[in-house]
């Protein structure tokens, strides 16, 4: 399975659990670490642990298991390892102070697909209310 079908199944589960503010990011200094990486935040603990339980089974389905998790048992920033693909999850105040993507000058947005970047845009738009 190719990095970006990956990055494709991990979002699609997360937007199963209702994951809002979803990108998905290539960076060229951070190729060395990934090839991808998927930022997606949950409104408590509970939900970014539901949303890293979905991404989980998701992956599992399609055969990849994740080589690291960490985070889980406070859910405020959790990571998933999936070699060429991390998934970070936060909780929404962890995401606003940390601004992960917003550190990585170099990245670009990777465009999602038909429906998956209409699903993100709304669960966005419900978000900010």
């Amino acid at each position: 399975m190719t990095a970006l079908k990956k990055a494709i199944v991990a979002a699609e589960a997360a937007l199963q659990k209702k994951a809002y503010d979803l990108v998905v990011l290539e960076a060229e200094h951070l190729k060395p670490v990934a090839d991808y990486f998927l930022v997606a935040t949950g409104r408590s603990d509970v939900q970014v642990q539901a949303i890293a339980r979905g991404i989980e089974e998701a992956m599992g389905k399609t055969g990849q298991r994740p080589l690291a998790v960490e985070g889980m048992h406070h859910a405020h920033w959790v990571v998933l390892d999936y070699d060429d693909v991390m998934i970070h999850l936060f909780y929404e105040p962890a995401r606003e102070f940390y601004r992960l993507e917003r550190n990585w000058i170099d990245a670009h947005e990777v465009k999602l697909p038909e429906p998956i970047r209409k699903q993100a845009e709304e669960l966005r738009i419900r978000a900010i209310g």
